[in-house]
C-alpha cells in the first residue's frame, strides 16, 4: 500500500537534509490527500495524514499490515488487512469463499477461482528477468520491479520460476540476486527514483 501510494503521488519521504539521512531514518509525509478510489489505500492515506508524529517507512509497513502490537499506535493500524484484501479479490472474481472443516472448527478459506490472472502475473515476472531483462532497474516497469522485491521478501518468487527449465531458472534467480545486491541508498539517489520504493526495499533487505 505504501509503495502504491507513492506511485500515485500521495506520499513521499521527507528531505534527506544536508547530512543525507538514510532512507530508513527519514519520515513519510503526505503530499496529497486526494482520494485514490481504493477504500484501503484511502484509509491508509488518512492515517498517514492524521498521525501527529510522522513515522518511518518501517513503522508504516507494520501499521498498515496490521502486524504491530504497540498500544500507543493502534489508532493508526489498519484492521483485518488480510481478510479485506481477500474480500476485495473475491469481489473482483479472482478468489472465491469456502468453508473448510479442520477437525474441531470451520475456517473460511479463499481458493483461487481465476487461474488465468495468476498465470498472466507469473508470466510477467518471468519475462521481466528473462526475455525482457533490461539490467537497469530504473528502466523496468516500477510496479513489476516492486512485485519482484515483495515476492522475494514473501518467499514466493521461486514458485513463479518453478515451471521454468533448469537453465532459465538459474538465470532468473541470478538476475533476482542482482536486484537484491543493489544498494537502495544509491538507487534512491538516482534521477527520478521513487524513494519510498527503495526505502521499502531497504526495510526488507537490510
Amino acid at each position: 500500500m505504501l509503495i502504491e501510494l507513492a506511485f500515485r503521488g500521495r506520499v513521499a519521504l521527507e528531505a534527506g537534509g544536508m547530512r543525507r539521512k538514510s532512507l530508513l531514518s527519514r519520515k513519510v509525509i503526505c503530499k496529497s490527500d486526494a482520494p485514490t478510489g481504493d477504500v484501503m489505500l484511502d484509509e491508509a492515506l488518512k492515517h498517514i495524514k492524521e498521525t501527529p508524529t510522522p513515522e518511518t517507512v518501517q513503522s508504516w509497513i507494520e501499521l498498515l499490515s496490521g502486524e504491530t502490537w504497540n498500544p500507543l499506535k493502534l489508532h493508526f493500524q489498519l484492521r483485518n488487512v488480510r481478510e479485506r484484501l481477500a474480500k476485495n479479490l473475491v469481489e473482483k472474481g479472482v478468489l472465491t469463499t469456502e468453508k473448510q472443516n479442520f477437525l474441531l472448527f470451520d475456517m473460511t478459506t479463499h481458493p483461487l477461482t481465476n487461474n488465468n490472472i495468476k498465470q498472466r502475473l507469473i508470466k510477467k515476472v518471468q519475462e521481466a528477468v528473462l526475455d525482457k531483462w533490461v539490467k537497469d532497474p530504473h528502466r523496468m516497469d516500477k510496479r513489476l520491479l516492486a512485485l519482484i522485491y515483495l515476492a522475494h521478501s514473501s518467499d514466493v518468487i521461486e514458485n513463479a520460476f518453478a515451471p521454468l527449465l533448469d537453465d532459465q531458472y538459474e538465470l532468473a534467480m541470478k538476475r533476482v540476486r542482482q536486484l537484491l545486491d543493489l544498494d537502495p541508498e544509491v538507487e534512491a539517489a538516482k534521477p527520478n527514483a521513487n524513494e519510498i520504493l527503495w526505502a521499502v526495499v531497504a526495510t526488507f533487505t537490510k
